[in-house]
């Protein structure tokens, strides 16, 4: 996964990882912020924490 050097994934790179349109990796987006901003975090908008991301979009086996 192409993260940017700062930990925030870009809507073109979540573009390219999910194989989705533009106004579905924003709508991701704002939803992942939504989420943070709710937790109490500063969101940036058009950017999602690469982090949080992989959390709630991939499954890993602990």
């Amino acid at each position: 996964m192409s993260e940017l050097k700062n930990g925030f994934l870009t809507a073109e790179e979540v573009m390219d990882i999910l194989q989705v349109k533009q106004s579905k990796a924003y709508q991701i987006i704002r939803q992942l912020n939504k989420e943070l901003s709710g937790m109490g975090l500063i969101t940036v908008p058009g950017r999602v924490d690469a982090n949080y991301f992989k959390k709630k979009l991939f499954y890993e086996e602990k």
